[in-house]
């Protein structure tokens, strides 16, 4: 019976070589340096060659399982819990689970290998490269920079009918760490200053925020781009903060907080699937205790230098922060001492702390709890909250004003008309 030798093309040059060295048409030394291995290697092939002939030069474990092969009843294991339980895990986040829930430690590579014969995952096509895009170097310490964004995803998968929700998070520059994440339903103003609140209340005030474009961070109108003057909301409280906001031109600049959400979509939401978490109040108290501890721990690095860059609020600022991170819309006093404010009509008392004149521009406060106040020269005005829109004075009035009578009129008790009332005496005569 004849034995079919299957070799690659590598085996067939070396073969091509030694027979070439076997008929003495070169000698060991060229074969040597042809097929780049040493004079003494080069003898054993060619004795291999001379006893076996062309299967001389194939690997001996060749179509040989490993003794280090998964052993069969492992590998059905593994593959029946990640069709159950990890069917869209990646291979390093399954190989994570199956170490830390069921004891199973294996690689990586081998669990992507098992996925991958399971078509439970597929090999990625490398990217081709659109711009090339120079590499900058993380700031030298904790604070200087803060990357910022929202991600909206399905995070808890529509549990409880939660639907989609944005995650708001702050991971540092210099040290990769997580500071600050946060569930909420979209990433509009009260969100984003409610996530600042929290953030600068803990930590304190960073030196500068790297974010993106959004509307609620920078005005994208022309006659905004044109005017510097014109704020947003959020560009206003960072103003009066003394904090730097700074805007990339692309998602690529931010990157670091990019792929922080690329990592949280693949983990997190996965994370919060194995713990049947369905509201937000739930999954934020799982982020903040156990998920970003954990996640710091294993992905953050040192910074060049270990200062503390976040500056404490001052105490004005405490003071004044509410006032900082609310919704501010200027209106202005009418004849009547009254405010309109979304349908709502607001009267200014008397007793005020600051002088107000009418056709004064008075600054509107929403803060974070729905109130609402006024604010004049720094100076919150005292109001009355009025139930109907005050009637406008009428201009149909008469060209004559009657005079008013001012006659007295005494009462039917006053003497001189006792006198009258008095009943007349009969005189006899």
């Amino acid at each position: 019976m004849t034995t079919l030798t299957t070799m690659n093309q590598k085996e067939l040059d070396r073969y091509g070589i030694i027979c070439r060295l076997i008929k003495r048409e070169i000698n060991g030394t060229e074969a040597a340096r042809l097929i780049c291995l040493s004079i003494r290697q080069t003898k054993r092939l060619k004795n291999k060659v001379k006893e076996r002939g062309a299967a001389g030069l194939i690997h001996g474990n060749r179509n040989k399982s490993s003794n280090r092969r998964l052993p069969q009843s492992e590998r059905l294991r593994i593959a029946k819990l990640l069709h159950k339980r990890y069917y869209d895990f990646g291979p390093t986040l399954a190989a994570e689970k199956l170490r830390e829930n069921h004891r199973l430690v294996r690689d990586p590579k081998t669990i992507r290998q098992i996925m991958i014969d399971e078509q439970l995952w597929r090999s990625r096509k490398k990217k081709n490269r659109e711009k090339h895009r120079s590499w900058r170097q993380r700031k030298a310490s904790y604070g200087e920079m803060i990357q910022f964004d929202g991600s909206y995803e399905h995070w808890l998968e529509d549990r409880n009918g939660t639907g989609e929700l944005c995650l708001l998070a702050a991971i540092d520059d210099a040290t990769g760490q997580i500071i600050e994440a946060k569930f909420d339903q979209n990433e509009g103003v009260f969100p984003v200053f409610d996530f600042w609140r929290q953030y600068l209340e803990k930590h304190g005030k960073p030196r500068s925020i790297y974010l993106d474009k959004f509307s609620t961070y920078q005005m994208g109108q022309q006659v905004a781009l044109e005017n510097h003057d014109l704020k947003t909301q959020f560009q206003r409280a960072m103003t009066e903060l003394r904090i730097e906001p700074i805007f990339a031109n692309s998602p690529q600049a931010k990157g670091r907080v990019e792929r922080l959400f690329n990592t949280l979509q693949d983990r997190l939401i996965k994370e919060m699937r194995l713990l049947n978490l369905e509201t937000i109040e739930e999954a934020n108290i799982f982020l903040k205790k156990a998920f970003i501890p954990q996640f710091n721990q294993r992905f953050a690095v040192q910074p060049r230098n270990q200062i503390n860059l976040h500056s404490p609020l001052t105490a004005k600022e405490q003071k004044e922060l509410n006032s900082i991170l609310s919704r501010q819309t200027k209106r202005t006093v009418q004849n009547d001492f009254t405010i309109s404010f979304k349908n709502q009509w607001y009267q200014l008392t008397k007793d005020q702390p600051a002088t107000v004149c009418k056709k004064d521009e008075v600054i509107i406060e929403e803060h974070l709890d729905n109130s609402i106040y006024l604010r004049l020269r720094g100076k919150h005005l005292n109001y009355a909250l009025l139930p109907i829109r005050p009637k406008r004075a009428s201009r149909d009035l008469a060209w004559v004003i009657p005079r008013q009578s001012t006659a007295y009129i005494p009462p039917p008790n006053h003497p001189w008309r006792q006198r009258f009332l008095e009943p007349r005496q009969t005189v006899k005569v």
